[in-house]
């Protein structure tokens, strides 16, 4: 696995067609649309048609197929049959895979030269199969994503439009009127780049992979009712409600006046800070999504055999981990954790790269890595 290095703020980068990250994002992130041509050099032949089917077929990972039937769009959930895939016809639908950086290092690491947004932005790599005239209708997206053409052709047109509304009836969000300002036709290694809520249509002209490369947008509802169940799970408000100085109630029904009063005291003592702030989201974001489950190895060698395979040839990240950090406060896939001091620099390190280079892990975190290897969150080499 290619080790995943934070990018120069200024360095031009061929990636985004020779602007520097600093520049894209000042000029171009959630502002505005960018095409670049021959962004990404051979990644025509990275994953052919026959691997996207099969890990269509899998059940643990994500998976649908968009098609029009009779007018009418279908939405269907993996995990799919070889046989259904092979007895589809000849043009008009789209096999998406969400995930395929959890099971292809290429997407892996692809998804790590984006790492100029941060971790905690980033989402996944999916990857889509579409015959000549598929696609998945005219639609927006409420996050940013990087389109990037894999094999084949695909027309893709765009609107600024603010009309958004969407067919009441169809399984996906697709655009009730769409009116298209600009079109372009991708090539493979081609990348588009579009901002939130664009409204944009991907029409193959040939069978054609399309890579994305998507974005985490929650909703700020999302967050709220999310902190607030986290709250929940950590309070530990002491006393039970008391009414000694009850009086006869003239309307039985009613909600007495004391009560209203005690227990919105109650209510309104309970607080947060900043620090609950961060611990929540550091777990939030860290949480892998509920279809992602781990492998740990079958056979784990010993915390002796593991420190020396580390230390001959670093670790790495599972493909599935998340590792954030703030304020010397580390969460790992849903788990937060504190350490001292001197270990704080080489696990920012492990976050930011998502790898260790031999030599570089202090004996002194071995024993944390290695519960780590344990749980199939990390692997030496």
């Amino acid at each position: 696995m290619k080790t995943q290095h934070k990018p120069s703020a200024n360095t031009p980068s061929p990636l985004l067609g020779g602007l520097s990250p600093q520049a894209f994002l000042r000029e171009y992130w959630q502002k505005q649309p960018l095409l670049i041509r021959g962004a990404v050099a051979g990644i025509a032949d990275r994953l052919k048609p026959a691997a996207l089917r099969r890990l269509a077929g899998r059940e643990e990972v994500e998976s649908r197929l968009v098609r029009k039937v009779r007018g009418r769009w279908r939405l269907d959930h993996g995990p799919f049959q070889p046989e259904a895939l092979r007895t589809l016809p000849a043009h008009g639908w789209s096999l998406l895979v969400s995930g395929v950086n959890h099971w292809l290092p290429y997407a892996d690491e692809l998804l790590g030269d984006f790492a100029f947004v941060p971790h905690a932005r980033l989402d996944d790599v999916m990857v889509s199969l579409a015959p000549p005239g598929g696609g998945v209708g005219p639609h927006f997206d409420s996050y940013d994503v990087f389109l990037i053409q894999g094999r084949g052709t695909r027309r893709w047109e765009i609107s600024a439009q603010e009309d958004l509304e969407v067919l009441p009836d169809a399984p996906l969000r697709i655009l009730k009127r769409f009116r298209p300002s600009q079109s372009w036709v991708l090539e493979p290694g081609d990348m588009l780049y579009l901002p939130p809520r664009l409204a944009h249509n991907g029409v193959a002209l040939s069978e054609c992979m399309t890579w994305s490369v998507g974005f985490r947008a929650p909703t700020h509802q999302e967050i709220a009712g999310a902190f607030l169940t986290y709250l929940q799970d950590r309070l530990a408000l002491e006393g039970r409600y008391a009414d000694p100085d009850l009086t006869v109630p003239v309307h039985p029904a009613e909600l007495p006046q004391a009560m209203l009063e005690r227990l919105g005291s109650v209510i309104d003592g309970i607080r947060w800070d900043r620090a609950d702030v961060r611990d929540f989201l550091g777990t939030y974001l860290s949480e892998p999504k509920a279809s992602v489950f781990f492998d740990p190895p079958r056979r784990p060698m010993s915390a002796e055999a593991f420190a020396k395979s580390a230390g001959q040839s670093g670790v790495r990240l599972d493909a599935r981990t998340r590792l954030l950090f703030s304020d010397g406060r580390f969460f790992i896939n849903g788990e937060q954790l504190q350490v001292s001091g001197r270990l704080r620099h080489s696990l920012m390190t492990l976050a930011d790269r998502r790898s260790l280079l031999p030599g570089r892990i202090p004996a002194a975190l071995q024993p944390l890595l290695y519960g780590w290897y344990v749980a199939g969150y990390l692997w030496p080499g």
